[in-house]
């Protein structure tokens, strides 16, 4: 393909294309404002902010796969930013797990950008769409283990190993696909750390801004689709925050029956995306 030069707000990405300089028409603005929202909406209120579904409107609009990538995982850090939020003023946040996890998470997503145009993609989309449908069961098994309170914590003897572990691993996989990879943090959450779901929801969306800032970061050499970043996010984090506040007026049952059904649509959407 050829290469071509795209000015964005005063930013300059490489692209591939016809050699035109380009810009994003209104009507694409449009349909990622939209999208946006729509997905942010769902995603708040299971502590997920799904970038996976909103990933291929943002490649079809964009200048290229990384650049486009690199605004997506920057909306997806955006709509975190206000689920958080919200989930930590009801009590849905784990401040001990979340900082153990986030500094890993961050620095495998600064990885897996500067990575993100060095490696073969659909392999990847793949074995991270089997590793979501499996999360997904694992939700709707999940039974809290007897006499366990509510409010318990995570156990401090799984926190340094798979909560360092998983949140690097996690983190640059997200990097590199341009998806913050809420999806896979929630079960592991549940079945390794001991953590109860209401939690695991607002922990993820805590520890996904992290992600989503450094995913930035790692796709700033590669070029970033600013508009697409402004106009993703002006949707995606009133529509994230408004999802979140739908969270607590769901029983547990029902919070992880939500869950467990939005990573089978998670899954199954980035087996699409690997096929395609």
């Amino acid at each position: 393909m050829n290469s071509r030069t795209v000015v964005h707000t005063g930013f300059t990405a490489t692209g591939a294309g016809t050699g035109r300089i380009t810009a994003v028409s209104p009507l694409e603005i449009g349909i990622v404002l939209a999208w946006s929202f729509l997905v942010s909406f769902a995603g708040g209120m299971v502590g997920l902010v799904l970038g996976n579904l909103r990933l291929p409107v943002v490649i079809w609009v964009g200048s290229s796969v990384a650049a486009a990538s690199g605004a997506n995982v920057a909306i997806s850090g955006a709509a975190a930013i206000t689920a958080a939020t919200v989930h930590w003023r009801n009590g849905r946040l784990d401040p001990r797990l979340f900082l153990w996890m986030a500094p890993s998470s961050f620095l495998g997503a600064v990885g897996g950008g500067l990575l993100s145009d060095l490696l073969p993609e659909r392999l990847l989309m793949g074995a991270i769409a089997l590793v979501v449908l499996y999360g997904a069961v694992e939700v709707w098994r999940y039974r809290r283990p007897a006499g366990t309170p509510i409010g318990a914590g995570p156990r401090r003897g799984g926190l340094i190993v798979e909560a360092v572990l998983i949140g690097f691993g996690i983190g640059m996989l997200g990097g590199f696909v341009g998806l913050i990879l809420g999806s896979l943090r929630p079960p592991a959450m549940l079945k390794y750390m001991g953590i109860p779901p209401g939690r695991a929801v607002g922990t993820n969306s805590a520890v996904g801004v992290v992600v989503g800032i450094g995913g930035l970061i790692g796709h700033l050499p590669g070029g970033i689709d600013w508009e697409i970043f402004l106009a993703g996010a002006a949707a995606a984090m009133p529509a994230a925050w408004l999802g979140a506040r739908f969270t607590g007026r769901l029983s547990e049952r029902a919070l992880l029956t939500a869950m467990a059904a939005v990573l089978v649509a998670t899954g199954l959407a980035l087996a699409a995306q690997a096929i395609a």
